[in-house]
């Protein structure tokens, strides 16, 4: 598994052989999370390239269940899955990350994180004149 989209975690969100690892700094897990997530708040520090953070986590992270990595858009928590995948694990990204989740949770169309209705408003187009 390399990455996982928003419809397929919803597919399998229920599966008890599914552990999402949502790697968002606290205050962001709290403002709003995958029901049911871990948080693992190492984001900065993978975002710097610290994987050590993330290896204090991984007695919490179960390994026979299948791993699903969070963070804000899906690219840091890329890190995250290569890490893990390291280590053993079988993780995956979710595609978009939160923004993409919540989205997808809403109906919105997400490409690549951005949600398409929020990049086509009328402040966003320029005239090529």
């Amino acid at each position: 598994m390399g990455k996982i989209g928003p419809s397929q975690l919803d597919d399998r969100h229920s599966d008890r052989d599914l552990f999402v690892l949502d790697i968002r700094p606290e205050t962001d897990y709290q403002q709003g999370h995958i029901e049911g997530s871990f948080n693992a708040p190492v984001y900065d520090d993978l975002q710097r390239g610290d994987t050590d953070a993330l290896e204090a986590y991984l007695d919490e992270i179960p390994t026979d269940k299948d791993v699903v990595t969070v963070c804000k858009a899906g690219i840091v928590a890329q890190k995250a899955t290569t890490y893990l995948r390291d280590q053993g694990y079988d993780a995956t990204t979710l595609t978009g990350g939160y923004t993409g989740w919540r989205h997808y949770d809403q109906g919105t169309f997400v490409y690549r994180g951005l949600s398409l209705l929020r990049q086509l408003t009328p402040t966003s187009i320029t005239s090529s004149r």
